[in-house]
């Protein structure tokens, strides 16, 4: 790898080696299973967002954020959340509601990313709406559209590598909409032999759909047999 390194002091301490090559910042090696790992600042962040770098990085079990001021904070949850792909809980009223709703497969990535935009509370911006759209051009970027009388009213996207998933967010302006699109995944992933599907955070709504936590090593572990898992999407 090429660049100069130097180290990095987070706001909690850790510390973290980091390379600088000539398309911007990145990381060399992750270091210690913090949530936050170490923001990337200027000048390291002025070169864009690359997708081999977010690649690179979800290979690590490390994600990009968005802070309030545009600068790409990097994340690893300890612990983390995944979705067994034979545990989707669909209950009756979902299952129900799913005939409401015309579902399709990688139709419209840029209007699901930017559909889970939030006003009030937004980690996506426009250097990861580049990168991630770039990935999803590069085979590597997955999106589930659900519509309703022809718009786009819910869908999840996300980041697939070898036989990994990593749902980055999902939105619904109808309901059900984003539950029926993560199940449709959940039932892709799995007739296409995919081995894990990685929701980062556990909240009680994805609980409630079947998620549950595991420690950061285990995830690695799951990981790194994943990715070396040759699937057909």
């Amino acid at each position: 790898m090429h660049g100069s390194r130097y180290s990095y002091r987070d706001g909690f301490g850790f510390q973290a080696k980091c390379v600088t090559p000539r398309d911007g910042f990145w990381l060399d090696s992750v270091v210690r299973p913090s949530e936050y790992l170490f923001m990337a600042t200027s000048p390291f962040m002025e070169a864009p967002l690359t997708p081999w770098q977010i690649e690179w990085a979800y290979k690590q079990g490390v994600f990009p954020m968005a802070s309030e001021n545009g600068e790409i904070l990097w994340y690893k949850p300890e612990p983390r959340a995944v979705i067994p792909l034979d545990s989707f809980k669909v209950s009756k009223s979902l299952r129900k509601s799913s005939s409401k709703f015309e579902v399709s497969y990688n139709s419209n990535f840029e209007g699901v990313m930017r559909s889970c935009i939030r006003p009030n509370a937004n980690w996506i911006n426009e250097n990861l709406i580049r990168a991630y759209v770039e990935l999803f051009h590069l085979g590597k970027g997955r999106s589930v559209e659900s519509w309703q009388e022809g718009k786009l009213v819910g869908g999840v996207y996300g980041v697939a590598l070898g036989g990994a998933f990593m749902a980055e967010s999902m939105f619904h302006t109808v309901t059900d909409a984003g539950k029926v699109a993560l199940w449709m995944l959940t039932i892709k992933l799995r007739e296409s032999g995919y081995q894990l599907l990685d929701v980062q955070y556990q909240t009680e709504h994805l609980e409630s759909l079947g998620a549950v936590e595991i420690s950061h090593d285990e995830y690695l572990e799951r990981l790194t047999l994943a990715l070396n898992h040759k699937v057909t999407w």
